[in-house]
């Protein structure tokens, strides 16, 4: 059997831990943003959803802090959020929150995907693709192509133009083997390296990431100009449900 045959089976018979990383004190927003409703819903709430709804997804595991557990247990007994399994504290970075999830999922899981709490449009088109590639190639983001001329500048004074048609805003999920995505964010633990994403994590290892569709809509909620868009796309996506 091929290395590629062998590597679609491993898929259709993976086991894929989601990890929610929501243990950010929403500085920018100035109010907690994953707790503002956007349609009416949590931001969390419908972050979590997604990931509830794929098929590719077997657990979530949700990294918070101790302020937002009291309010977990209401989304999860509200939105009947069945494969929410487990909830852990997060740490005083990113990296160090990714870190505790990555080691809490199931010891089942071959796959492991990590999402942003913040980004509640993320469809199942573009879940089901990182699992996909990660299951292929170890390691996977979504990502879309930049569309603005980007400056690379030091002191105010532009030292580079980098090439656009090579550039990429990488999106969450991002998903890995759960043996690289341990070992890598394990590294940057003891290191005490912080990293934007966890695909850097695995980059500093020496691991290859592979870029997967992502989705104009799959936005970042930080600031509050960030809120008026996120009703924008939910109005459009349910006026596009009803047509």
């Amino acid at each position: 059997m091929s290395k590629l045959s062998n590597s679609i089976r491993r898929l259709q018979d993976g086991f894929c831990s989601a990890v929610v990383v929501a243990a950010g004190s929403s500085q920018r927003m100035g109010q907690d943003k994953l707790m503002l409703p956007v349609g009416g819903r949590p931001v969390l709430a419908l972050s979590l959803l997604a990931l509830e709804q794929s098929p590719d997804i077997a657990e979530i595991v949700l990294v918070t802090t101790p302020e937002r557990v009291e309010a977990a247990e209401k989304l999860r007994l509200g939105y009947r959020l069945t494969k929410l399994r487990r909830v852990v504290f997060g740490g005083a970075t990113r990296t160090e929150s990714a870190y505790r999830g990555v080691m809490a999922v199931s010891p089942k899981a071959n796959l492991i995907c990590i999402h942003d709490g913040a980004r509640p449009f993320v469809t199942q088109h573009v879940i089901a693709a990182a699992v996909r590639g990660a299951a292929l190639h170890l390691a996977a983001a979504p990502a879309i192509p930049v569309k603005d001329t980007l400056k690379r500048a030091r002191d105010g004074v532009v030292q580079e133009t980098p090439d656009r048609e090579s550039l990429f805003a990488i999106q969450t999920p991002q998903v890995f083997r759960a043996e690289l995505i341990r070992a890598a964010l394990q590294q940057a633990v003891d290191s005490g390296t912080v990293y934007s994403d966890d695909c850097a994590a695995v980059e500093a290892i020496g691991g290859v990431v592979h870029l997967t569709e992502g989705d104009e809509q799959n936005i970042k909620l930080t600031t509050p100009q960030d809120l008026l868009l996120a009703e924008a796309i939910w109005n459009s996506r349910k006026e596009g449900s009803q047509a």
